[in-house]
């Protein structure tokens, strides 16, 4: 069974934020980190993993992605901080 993923990177704490959704979460997160398949990414240098969800539908993944899309900046924080707190790279022991 194939799982999606809703995701958001960071520039940095409280920085620019990209969200987006994936149904390989480990393989985009290396091309985000690798300046591949998004200018707005590479252009504003975000490419910390700090919050993602998991969804069983392409579906669910897209209307998650949509509706996080039009929220408030302080809403999406509050969800960041609320899971990671640190604004921890999620993924930065996923490529050693």
């Amino acid at each position: 069974m194939k799982t999606f993923y809703t995701y958001i990177l960071a520039s940095k704490r409280n920085g620019t934020l990209y969200i987006g959704l994936t149904n390989e979460l480990e393989r985009r997160i290396f091309e985000h980190k690798n300046n591949v398949g998004s200018s707005f990414t590479s252009k504003y240098k975000i490419h910390q993993l700090v919050y993602f969800e998991e969804h069983a539908t392409y579906e669910q993944a897209f209307t998650r992605e949509r509706q996080m899309k039009k929220w408030k900046r302080d809403w999406k924080i509050e969800l960041i901080e609320k899971e990671n707190p640190l604004w921890k790279d999620l993924s930065s022991d996923w490529y050693e």
